[in-house]
């Protein structure tokens, strides 16, 4: 069936409400999602009670917080048929909040939505129908330190290292962390100072993804935002500190905002932080650390953090198998690649990914795509065509030996990008606090 059969099908997905079970060991969370004429959906979250640092919990305000992380937990259910009304009967949301979420679902499925030819504009798009009644909260809450957001690539890395540097009261946070995640936080010597979130996923949403519903990209970094400000608060943090660079605000698809990292750009993260102030009331700050850099900066910092190299890892498609490895044949390997090779010699890249991926000619068509040089940049979280130009250009000046297949190619086809300040530069469109705007300054003065 194709989306508005779905549609015209199934036209309702209620929010009915969620558990709170507070064992001796953990805080267990599960929600009731469901779709009229097909199915229920489960998913549930686990957070252990070591984590749970804050003495004063105020627990109306935390089934706030809960139902707030079940708004974006349901997108990935909402999705599976495209109801009309998403109705909502376990939370308050207003006028402006129900606005709010609608952008969020709209712009946050928009990879997906493209993928999937559905075209909609944002009027048409949902409705959010709301049936609980208004409840006001104004939660005590006085927090300290900084949450770090660890997703085993080269960014967090980086953030890790940076504050490790500046400040004591440091946890890290993971969802369902992979055998990566922990080694790049013991090598980053937080070993003891991490929180973790185990999520399940409803196993008959899996079910539907076989038989022919829809599926796709969702906005999962906008799931980190709310559970992470969830374990922010019972962690007594009040700083959440990301590794999302500049280079996430450009769209994939030229002229729009379909965006495979819409919640990772500076417009959500505002959005974010607006909405926190506004409606959840908490002196909580939201940003990213690495937002005034590039992503080739960010690259050229990594490089001097050798004892990351060994265990990092950001392949999406290598992430599914047994082991996390780069899988080496996808345009989220082939970037990485890229914007190391300047700095990294050809051995020590070798020795990351166990192969010479310059030499790869099957990779041409995603090798043109992250230069800017096909028709879309590819939905991954890569970096800018500029960044990308640059990177390959001075990799080609440096190479010793003959030159691979794909700077080859590159050579021959196109021109080399001019040496210019991009290692030097400061995007101060951001929402670094002063003290962390230092630290950057001072990591890319060095």
């Amino acid at each position: 069936m194709n989306y508005q059969e779905l549609r015209d099908k199934f036209q309702t997905f209620e929010y009915n409400g969620f558990d709170i079970i507070r064992d001796v060991d953990a805080i267990r969370i599960k929600y009731y999602f469901n779709i009229p004429g097909l199915t229920e959906f489960n998913p549930t979250l686990t957070i252990d009670n070591k984590y749970i640092k804050n003495e004063k919990i105020d627990e109306e305000y935390l089934n706030y917080l809960v139902f707030h992380v079940g708004m974006i937990e349901a997108i990935s259910y909402w999705k599976s048929c495209m109801p009309k009304k998403l109705i909502v009967r376990c939370g308050y949301l207003n006028t402006e909040q129900v606005n709010w979420f609608k952008k969020l679902y709209y712009y946050g499925l928009g990879e997906f939505m493209y993928v999937n030819k559905i075209n909609l504009t944002l009027n048409e798009f949902m409705d959010i129908i709301v049936e609980s009644k208004e409840k006001f909260y104004n939660p005590t809450f006085n927090g300290i330190g900084n949450l770090i957001p660890v997703g085993g690539g080269k960014d967090s890395c980086v953030s890790m290292t940076l504050l490790k540097d500046s400040y004591d009261i440091n946890d890290c946070f993971t969802i369902n962390p992979k055998e990566a995640h922990l080694e790049c936080i013991k090598v980053g010597g937080y070993e003891n100072k991490h929180v973790t979130v185990k999520r399940t996923i409803d196993g008959r949403l899996l079910q539907l993804n076989t038989e022919g519903y829809l599926n796709g990209h969702t906005p999962f970094s906008a799931l980190v935002s709310f559970v992470s400000l969830l374990v922010a608060y019972l962690n007594n943090k009040k700083y959440i500190v990301l590794s999302n660079e500049s280079s996430a605000n450009e769209s994939n698809i030229e002229g729009t905002k379909i965006n495979h990292q819409y919640s990772k750009t500076y417009e959500y993260e505002c959005d974010f932080n607006n909405y926190v102030e506004k409606y959840l009331k908490i002196d909580i700050r939201y940003f990213s650390l690495l937002r005034p850099l590039t992503e080739l900066q960010i690259a050229y910092l990594f490089s001097k953090y050798k004892e990351f190299h060994p265990v990092f890892k950001s392949c999406n498609v290598g992430s599914k198998g047994e082991k996390w490895h780069w899988c080496c044949n996808c345009p989220k390997c082939l970037f990485v690649y890229i914007v190391l090779s300047p700095f990294l010699t050809k051995n020590e890249m070798i020795s990351i990914f166990k192969e010479e991926m310059f030499s790869k000619e099957n990779l041409l068509e995603t090798f043109l795509e992250l230069t800017g040089n096909s028709t879309n940049k590819p939905f991954e979280c890569v970096g800018t065509y500029d960044e990308v130009n640059y990177a390959i250009s001075r990799t080609i000046e440096n190479y010793q030996g003959e030159l691979p297949y794909l700077l080859k190619y590159y050579k021959e086809h196109f021109e080399s990008v001019p040496e210019n300040n991009i290692l030097k530069s400061f995007n101060n469109e951001n929402n670094l606090p002063e003290q962390f705007i230092d630290i950057v300054r001072r990591s890319i003065n060095e």
